[in-house]
């Protein structure tokens, strides 16, 4: 729902990828070895991470051993075409959270990416319920007292990351950083023209802005 990271050499795929990540409201970054995958998951928050194990310059399980030995805890779902119990248990013992064999269904990975993403912020649902609020985060629907609302696709991340953090004071550099890829340009001040347009949208209140420190979400 957020912010992924794809990591796969096979261009391709990635753009494949790439592509239904975007449709389905992620923002995305991609790299295409083990080097640049470390360096990304090192430096970047990212809400999960779509990790391939056979990369050029660093193997998979490798990135992922070093992630995990420097307290990582971002939720990875690993990609091999290795159809074997060894590599997927090796693959998991190494600090995995999930595992997708080549070839798989995009719909399946999308649904194990929301499973993850849920998983990781203590939620069983998809649906988040914030007072009047009512979210689904895999279906990208919103209501507000039982009406629809139509949002963008930067408005409905904004929103889906404010709500599952709800109580929480969300720092705008916070926001920034979950709502883009790394190649997008950030403004941090974009984020206060999303949010005063989901207010009008929603209700001038919903949304507290603490001055000099960020937004937050009441639980309601």
């Amino acid at each position: 729902m957020m912010r992924v990271l794809v990591v796969e050499d096979h261009s391709n795929l990635s753009a494949q990828l790439s592509a239904a990540l975007t449709q389905a409201r992620f923002a995305v970054d991609r790299a295409a070895d083990g080097e640049e995958a470390l360096f990304l998951g090192q430096t970047e928050a990212y809400d999960a991470i779509v990790l391939d194990l056979g990369l050029p310059q660093l193997d998979g399980l490798s990135v992922l051993r070093q992630w995990r030995r420097e307290n990582l805890i971002v939720p990875v779902l690993i990609l091999t075409a290795r159809d074997s119990w060894t590599e997927k248990v090796t693959g998991l013992n190494a600090g995995a959270d999930d595992y997708l064999a080549k070839p798989f269904a995009m719909d399946e990975l999308l649904a194990r990416l929301h499973a993850l993403i849920r998983r990781a912020a203590g939620r069983a649902r998809s649906d988040i319920i914030v007072g009047a609020l009512a979210l689904d985060a895999a279906a990208g629907t919103v209501s507000w007292h039982g009406a629809p609302v139509r949002l963008t696709g930067l408005e409905f991340r904004t929103l889906t990351y404010l709500a599952q953090h709800a109580g929480r004071l969300i720092s705008k550099t916070e926001l920034t950083e979950h709502l883009y890829a790394q190649d997008f340009d950030r403004d941090s001040n974009t984020v206060e023209v999303v949010i005063g347009r989901i207010r009008r949208k929603l209700d001038a209140e919903f949304i507290e802005t603490v001055r000099g420190q960020g937004y937050k979400i009441s639980h309601g």
